[in-house]
């Protein structure tokens, strides 16, 4: 076990994966984090990270559970986050950290502001474009990603059945099909986060 951590197999039902700790920096036990959102604001929050060990399953004595590691202090710089974590306060500590992913309790984020989303939230909702001008349903947000200016939402293309049960669309190699679309106002005129739905105007002949 890495030192600082501890080890904990009930772990919250409800634990996202924010981002990676890529390094150690500088000499006095400091992370480098490279967080999987433009927005940072959940990490920089949290008082209390769970971290993972990567492959774990493949390596004996590695922690095969997340475990809880207190954040010391945190803030971003440029586009990495850099923390000091539990009793940690060499490099060689930080540098064991390598690879191991950071999580945090959905629940423990920040409220939201108004018109503003976590991209969590939008993983598998119902997305809805237009055909002929009236709305037609394209199939479900699978992934958020960012491009730099704005997030971007991979639509796994799909139908619903007459049980609401999604079906994905296959190409000819029968591999699923799916579509980027912008997450921007330009496009994207609703979400209801509590009917798991989003409306846009994205044609769906795109």
């Amino acid at each position: 076990m890495v030192e600082g951590t501890a080890s904990v197999h009930g772990a919250p039902s409800d634990l996202v994966e924010l981002g990676r700790i890529t390094a150690a920096h500088g000499v006095h036990g400091w992370v480098k984090v490279q967080p999987y959102s433009a927005d940072a604001q959940c990490l920089l929050a949290a008082q209390v990270w769970w971290l993972k060990a990567p492959d774990s399953a493949l390596n004996p004595g590695v922690l095969s559970h997340p475990s809880t590691i207190k954040v010391r202090a945190s803030r971003m710089q440029g586009k990495l986050l850099i923390a000091q974590l539990g009793a940690i306060d060499e490099r060689d500590g930080a540098q064991a950290l390598r690879g191991y992913t950071v999580w945090a309790p959905r629940s423990d984020f920040p409220a939201a502001q108004p018109g503003e989303y976590y991209w969590v939230d939008l993983l598998g909702c119902d997305f809805y474009g237009e055909r002929a001008g009236l709305p037609a349903y394209l199939g479900r947000v699978d992934e958020v990603l960012d491009n730099g200016a704005h997030a971007i939402l991979r639509i796994r293309c799909g139908t619903l059945d007459e049980h609401n049960e999604f079906v994905p669309l296959l190409n000819a190699r029968g591999k699923p099909q799916d579509m980027l679309v912008p997450f921007v106002d330009a496009h994207v005129q609703g979400v209801d986060l509590l009917a798991r739905r989003m409306d846009s105007n994205w044609p769906a002949e795109f």
